[in-house]
């Protein structure tokens, strides 16, 4: 651990030197040093220049979260917590006192992965004349490295007497390895001497800083009073639909309730957040690479001593300032059972959608945390009773001999008509099921974006009790086979690539389409020619 001391107790001697290596005095401090200064500067006649104000806007007063999807990340791939490829839109409002004649003013606590060419900052009365990311954030490593042959204190306590004793150092190596330092009895490696050890330092280098800041330089002015606006892109963000459907005993409609499931894997909380997220597909340029705030731990490694027969084992010590990467998140909460649905369609904050050009935009309605390194899960859609068609396909070429898959479908069509007629976001979905009064999971998928009025077909997993296979009694003959191995009639569709011939089919998507009822531990069976195989 390293502290910082407080000024008036630092006890560094300040030396001044001049000519060649002649050292001036020792122990000049405080009123002393001024002196000395001020003579230098009037000698060399050369007269003070006054350094520009510095104003520290510590945190904002409100925020808004706007977040976008990943726009490569399918529908079917979950989103992955440690690597978020979506972004933010993040709008801070600020109360700050304009430094006269301008100055630096520091906003600190904006995201990590900020982009800083694309801050705006609106409100400044006269405007802004550049802009600096500082990407270097407090931490033990940073320490180390910014105080790279200067002068520190090393403080040691007796284990066995409590006793304190400090003295000075000099920091001769980083922070990577074993921390080198230089006391008036020669060279060591801290935390190796079997004390408890800490450096202490006189004062913060003027790089670090504890949160990821902006930092921007305003033109000259009249300064005073001013409240401004921060709006900024950051990455590390991303967003879903996470849908549980309830299945009926009738198997033909079912409950729908749906999450919109928020990620940041950012180290800054924007605390009572108006919070937003966007669905479509945006029109995105090649994000630019993010210099993301750096805070490395100190790696501190003692090499024991001994003879070359010994062991060659190596102490590793890892001092870090705060959980930078911390614990992953908790998993998302479990989808409630459906009789809770309808309960929640009442008491739940239910995000509530707006039209945004051709994107949909899911405004949560009250204020939220976007906690840092977090997801956070707000119910989007409450739809009881939805009409759902089951049936099970294949799809294949037409050459195709041997067994073929057969998978579950779960249908609809996005409309009022149906208990829908909504816009659907893309996301997972979880179709649960009833047996002897226990909620049973019968099958995952995901559905992609959905307009109003569009189809919606869900595959929620392999069909085990139907067998479809594909006979070749002739090299350019096909029978395809489909047998139900279930207590009940079964509507199956069979999607077929490339021509055929002999069988009068349906055409959907470009493909010949047999669609069929087998009736229940019955089968069916389709026969075809394939042209160009005999």
């Amino acid at each position: 651990m390293s502290f910082l001391r407080h000024p008036r107790e630092s006890g560094d001697p300040a030396c001044f030197f001049m000519g060649a290596g002649k050292k001036l005095d020792s122990r000049f401090r405080g009123n002393d040093v001024m002196g000395m200064a001020a003579a230098i500067w009037l000698v060399s006649g050369i007269q003070p220049v006054s350094a520009q104000p510095v104003v520290t806007s510590a945190a904002p007063s409100s925020v808004a979260v706007t977040i976008y999807r990943d726009p490569d990340r399918p529908a079917r791939q979950a989103m992955d917590r440690d690597w978020l490829n979506g972004f933010a839109l993040v709008s801070e409002s600020r109360t700050i006192a304009v430094p006269p004649g301008g100055g630096e003013i520091r906003f600190e606590g904006v995201a990590g992965g900020i982009l800083p060419q694309s801050a705006i900052v609106t409100g400044l009365p006269d405007g802004v004349v550049e802009k600096n990311q500082d990407a270097m954030l407090l931490s033990p490593g940073n320490l180390v490295a910014r105080s790279l042959g200067e002068r520190v204190h090393l403080r040691r306590t007796s284990r066995a007497t409590g006793d304190v004793i400090e003295q000075e150092a000099v920091v001769r190596s980083g922070p990577d390895g074993a921390v080198v330092l230089q006391t008036a009895a020669g060279f060591e490696s801290l935390r190796c001497t079997g004390l408890a050890e800490t450096i202490v330092y006189d004062k913060l280098p003027d790089d670090l800083s504890a949160k990821p800041t902006l930092s921007v330089r305003t033109a000259g002015g009249a300064g005073g009073p001013a409240t401004v606006t921060l709006s900024y892109l950051a990455t590390g963000f991303d967003w879903q639909g996470n849908y549980v459907a309830e299945l009926a005993p009738s198997g033909d409609h079912v409950d729908l309730f749906a999450w919109v499931t928020l990620a940041s894997a950012d180290e800054t909380s924007f605390a009572d957040a108006e919070t937003q997220t966007v669905a479509g597909r945006l029109n995105r340029a090649q994000m630019a690479n993010v210099i993301r705030p750096q805070a490395p731990p100190l790696h501190l490694q003692c090499w024991p001593e001994g003879t070359t027969s010994d062991g060659l084992g190596v102490d590793v010590i890892v001092v870090t300032g705060s959980r930078v990467g911390g614990a992953p998140p908790p998993a998302p909460p479990p989808p409630p059972a459906a009789p809770m649905m309808m309960r929640m369609a009442e008491a739940v904050m239910v995000a509530q959608q707006e039209e945004l050009g051709d994107l949909k935009l899911y405004r949560i309605p009250e204020r939220v945390t976007v906690a840092a390194k977090s997801q956070k899960q707000v119910a989007m859609l409450v739809k009881p009773g939805v009409r759902v068609r089951q049936l099970q396909r294949s799809r294949f070429a037409a050459s195709g001999e041997g067994d073929v898959a057969v998978t579950r479908v779960l249908a609809t069509r996005n409309r009022s008509a149906e208990g829908l007629g909504v816009p659907l976001p893309a996301g997972g979905v979880a179709l649960f099921g009833t047996s002897e009064g226990r909620r049973i999971l019968l099958g995952e998928g995901f559905v992609e974006d959905r307009a109003v009025g569009e189809d919606v077909e869900i595959a929620i997993g392999a069909a085990t009790q139907m067998i479809a296979r594909i006979a070749a009694p002739a090299k350019d003959r096909r029978v395809l086979t489909v047998t139900n191995a279930t207590a009940a009639p079964v509507r199956y569709e069979a999607e077929i690539d490339g021509e055929i011939s002999g069988a009068r089919l349906a055409r959907r998507n470009g493909r010949g389409l047999w669609s069929v009822t087998i009736p229940a531990n019955g089968s069916a069976s389709l026969s075809y020619r394939v042209p160009g195989t005999s």
